[in-house]
């Protein structure tokens, strides 16, 4: 499976031959300079590992600085593998979006938005306990009993309790390319992805 790091723009949405107004993601797609051949001699599996976006060289380690002047470019803040590509790549070749075409869908895999920490209304779309008569006045959001009290003398694991919602990876499957725009590295595709803007995403087909 063949891809590319984009980031995310934002959203717009733009007409069909038909005249439906359809939203999409707007996407900068690559272009992606290849950093490293992974092999199964070296490795044990096959993939291609592609890195997106200028870093200053002084908020890099001296690692990557060397991992980066093996493959002839210049630091990058983000790196990805993949396992194939329709064409043989080499170190240093730049992939763009030239990849997909017209009529591809991809897969596209993001880090959705963070809630922080949350109630189980909120998080679980609990409909709290009961409602404010019958002398009670505090518990409206609350989740209710964990659970028997005597025995097992524990919470189950598993139990939907408050917690941290959201910043969580997220795939969406079967997302269909309405546009693509080379000269600027964009990418149009239908329907939402999850991430905040200028958030860094996964595209593959």
């Amino acid at each position: 499976m063949s891809g590319l790091i984009g980031k995310k723009i934002g959203m717009t949405s733009v007409f069909s031959a038909d005249g439906k107004n359809i939203p999409c993601t707007v996407i900068e797609a690559g272009p992606c300079v290849v950093t490293q051949i992974r092999t199964v001699e070296n490795d044990g599996y096959s993939a291609v590992q592609v890195a997106y976006d200028e870093k200053k060289e002084k908020q890099t380690s001296s690692s990557l600085l060397g991992h980066f002047k093996k493959a002839g470019t210049t630091p990058k803040r983000h790196m990805a593998e993949f396992k194939t590509f329709s064409e043989v790549l080499n170190l240093g070749d730049v992939v763009t979006l030239d990849i997909f075409s017209d009529e591809d869908w991809v897969d596209v895999t993001g880090i959705s938005k963070g809630k922080g920490f949350q109630g189980v209304v909120k998080r679980h779309g609990f409909a709290g306990v009961g409602g404010q008569t019958h002398g009670q006045h505090n518990r409206q959001r609350k989740p209710g009993s964990l659970g028997a009290s005597s025995y097992p003398s524990r919470v189950f694991k598993g139990k939907r309790l408050p917690g941290q919602m959201g910043c969580d990876t997220v795939k969406v499957l079967n997302l269909r390319i309405l546009k693509k725009i080379p000269e600027n590295n964009l990418l149009l595709v239908k329907g939402s992805i999850p991430g905040a803007k200028g958030s860094y995403l996964l595209i593959e087909n």
